[in-house]
């Protein structure tokens, strides 16, 4: 059956060597629709983003443009600005009628830390074609806030198709008409529309913006920073505010989102027309998130926002991203927030795991 591969089916992969590792696998690294890729042991810093192209290779781009190499095996930092390219502890070995996508995982997008997965003979980021043999790797720019890496930390996550079952405007309705998506009314076209909330209840804190000269952050520290030496908080008493170019802002939705154990999603970008801005598309939507059964509820959708050359306007309920859910090609055996490491299952407006809990 077509669609995507569920948790069960990732480990038929593994164990039939579609899906190769370079060291066993660590607890909650497959998740219910995706597999999470791993940080190896080198980084090398490059002059410039790359793609292998049709007929490159990785190694042969590294050749061109390696800086030079960074062992991370005691931890290294990667610097603010700078970009990196890491092999990962993850290889494929795909069946013809098997494709991926990968995609940072949402943590990584929070802190705005550009995480992409390039592979030989890749011309698109994040793409993985059917029949895929290789090694996949990771670029990495933070752009925020310099971070402290590790072997073995992971920073991005994939996911395997088998066939498209990106579902239609109109069969997207009418999963909502039998088990509502979102709460209140739903905005269909291209995927399920979301919209930024800038009018929480009770209080005028509505975001935080990135301050532009902080510390290292060690990736592996849950919980340990206090947001106030990250962030500044963007209060709005009037369901507006004004976004500057090249900063970067952690908003939230307005509306609550639900994924069916059936389905999955990814968030995409809205139409570039709509403002001077982009919303980060961080990662993916499993099976279970917001859902009742999962714990759920509805859950909020965190949005990475970086605005560009001129300062825009931001409005509450202002559209500004898509869902575009995709069926699963059968029920995961596990869900999001059912019985897995979630750490983001239910949120609100909520900062990466890293930081401690506003006062």
């Amino acid at each position: 059956m077509t669609g995507v591969l569920p948790s069960q089916t990732i480990e038929t992969m593994l164990s039939q060597g579609e899906i190769l590792i370079d060291a066993p696998l660590v607890d909650g690294q497959i998740q219910p629709a995706s597999l999470d890729l791993r940080l190896g042991r080198v980084a090398y810093r490059v002059r410039a983003s790359f793609l292998a192209g049709q007929s490159g290779t990785v190694a042969d781009r590294l050749e061109e443009f390696e800086m030079h190499r960074i062992d991370l095996s005691e931890g290294a930092v990667l610097e603010k600005g700078c970009v990196y390219v890491v092999p990962l502890m993850e290889s494929l070995a795909l069946p013809d009628h098997v494709s991926a996508v990968a995609n940072a995982k949402s943590s990584t997008g929070r802190l705005d830390l550009l995480t992409r997965t390039i592979t030989d003979g890749g011309e698109e980021f994040d793409r993985v074609k059917p029949g895929y043999s290789g090694p996949l790797y990771a670029e990495i720019c933070p752009r925020s806030f310099s971070v402290l890496v590790r072997p073995g930390m992971r920073l991005n996550q994939i996911r395997f198709r088998d066939g498209q079952s990106v579902l239609t405007d109109a069969e997207l309705g009418a999963l909502h008409a039998e088990m509502p998506l979102v709460d209140g009314d739903a905005v269909i076209e291209d995927g399920l529309g979301f919209s930024v909330d800038l009018n929480l209840p009770g209080s005028d804190l509505v975001g935080y913006r990135a301050k532009p000269h902080t510390g290292v952050i060690d990736l592996d520290r849950i919980g340990a920073y206090d947001p106030r030496d990250f962030w500044e908080e963007v209060r709005s008493q009037n369901g507006r505010i004004i976004l500057d170019p090249g900063a970067f802002y952690i908003l939230v939705s307005r509306e609550a989102v639900h994924i069916p154990p059936q389905y999955a999603a990814e968030m995409a970008p809205y139409l570039a027309m709509v403002g001077e801005f982009r919303v980060h598309y961080a990662g993916f939507f499993d099976p279970g998130f917001g859902h009742a059964a999962a714990g759920g509820e509805g859950s909020r959708g965190v949005l990475e926002v970086r605005c560009h050359e001129a300062p825009f306007v931001l409005e509450h309920g202002q559209v500004v991203g898509r869902l575009v859910y995709e069926r699963m090609s059968e029920l995961p055996q596990q869900l999001y927030g059912a019985g897995i490491a979630s750490n983001y299952q239910g949120q609100g407006l909520k900062l990466s795991k890293h930081f401690r809990s506003p006062d």
